[in-house]
């Protein structure tokens, strides 16, 4: 470990412990569950540990929440999506506790999946599959070509066919 390694550090651990009950506590009137707060509050310090460094940080609490409700704004997003998504599946086939918990993992990793996908191609397939908009008021939103959006849409799509080699994930509308 390198000193400024050593720095970034030491000063993310004073940060922690001035802070870290005071995070958890906002967040935990935002979203009135405790786990889910202290979850939170721990994604957003491993977040800063992350970042190359802290050590210019004027207002400690406000870059803590800023960073904080970006996870949340994330997580509710998730959330919506997995709910959308289940939605536009056939539930009927998914009836037992089994087929349920298959289901949210192989959704879990396609989320992971999209996550890894170019920030355009991601957003291109959201603003399609989530926002339902057509490829003209994609390509507008994002500035790009329809062209652009079409080889998008093939490119997330593939990466949606990979998945739904599960049964239990077969679009029967698309049958």
């Amino acid at each position: 470990m390198s000193g400024a390694d050593t720095v970034h550090r030491n000063h993310l651990d004073v940060l922690f412990r001035a802070h870290y009950r005071w995070l958890c506590t906002y967040l935990r009137r935002q979203l009135h569950a405790a786990e889910n707060a202290e979850d939170i509050a721990a994604e957003t310090f491993a977040q800063l540990l992350q970042a190359p460094s802290v050590t210019a940080i004027r207002e400690p609490r406000a870059m803590l929440t800023t960073i904080a409700q970006r996870l949340l704004y994330q997580r509710w997003r998730r959330a919506d999506l997995e709910r959308r998504h289940a939605q536009q599946i056939d539930v009927e086939v998914a009836t037992s506790p089994e087929d349920f918990a298959h289901l949210s993992q192989t959704l879990k990793r396609l989320d992971r999946s999209l996550q890894r996908l170019p920030g355009k191609v991601r957003s291109t397939f959201l603003l399609a599959r989530i926002d339902g908009l057509t490829y003209p008021q994609i390509a507008a939103e994002l500035g790009i070509s329809q062209r652009s959006v079409s080889a998008y849409m093939s490119r997330s799509q593939a990466l949606c066919d990979r998945h739904s080699a599960n049964p239990i994930l077969t679009d029967k509308r698309s049958a």
